[in-house]
């Protein structure tokens, strides 16, 4: 597997090791390709991470286990590429309130409204900063305000979306709050 992630993948490359991987009983390849993504090579490394965004929703769950590790992986990655990836993944994961880790929530703060961060992972941790905090009306509210703080920049048209799609949902869900909370139901 290392020898196929260390060139360049093409599309056909990528399904290939995704079909090779596939379902419960090879979740030791996927443990495999997972290890290739900690691997030293770049290139093998962001091609492992490659593959693993291009896994079906049920082979993505696997990933669920790795959760933390990713989380811990991208509070400490420099190289934007892996990063993006990682980010993704996480995208791809549910969030509860009981597994929310503050110092991620704090990371994807800082990220968003990090003018030097790329486009693409400050769109990922609005989007991730939401799924964590969406479950506290008062974490909202804070996210609702960093991206407020944001919007007077010039925005590229995926961080736009990004902001707009979440501007939305928190201004719902604030909203239904307030409704709940002032107008309960008797």
């Amino acid at each position: 597997m290392k020898s196929l992630l260390s060139h360049r993948l093409s599309q056909s490359d990528i399904h290939e090791l995704c079909a090779l991987t596939q379902g419960e009983h090879n979740d030791n390849l996927k443990e495999e390709l997972y290890q290739l993504t900690l691997d030293a090579d770049r290139r093998v490394a962001t091609n492992a991470l490659w593959v693993f965004t291009h896994f079906s929703a049920v082979d993505n769950e696997w990933l669920y286990a790795k959760h933390d590790q990713l989380i811990d992986r991208c509070l400490k990655e420099k190289d934007t590429t892996k990063l993006r990836l990682m980010l993704t993944l996480l995208l791809r994961q549910p969030y509860t309130e009981e597994d929310i880790r503050t110092d991620f929530i704090d990371y994807c703060l800082m990220r968003l409204t990090d003018l030097k961060s790329p486009y693409a992972v400050r769109a990922q941790c609005i989007k991730i900063a939401y799924e964590q905090m969406r479950y506290w009306p008062e974490l909202l509210n804070e996210l609702r305000q960093t991206l407020e703080m944001i919007s007077c920049e010039p925005l590229s048209p995926g961080l736009r979306s990004a902001w707009r799609q979440v501007m939305n949902l928190a201004y719902r869900f604030i909203f239904l709050c307030y409704t709940i909370f002032y107008y309960p139901v008797t």
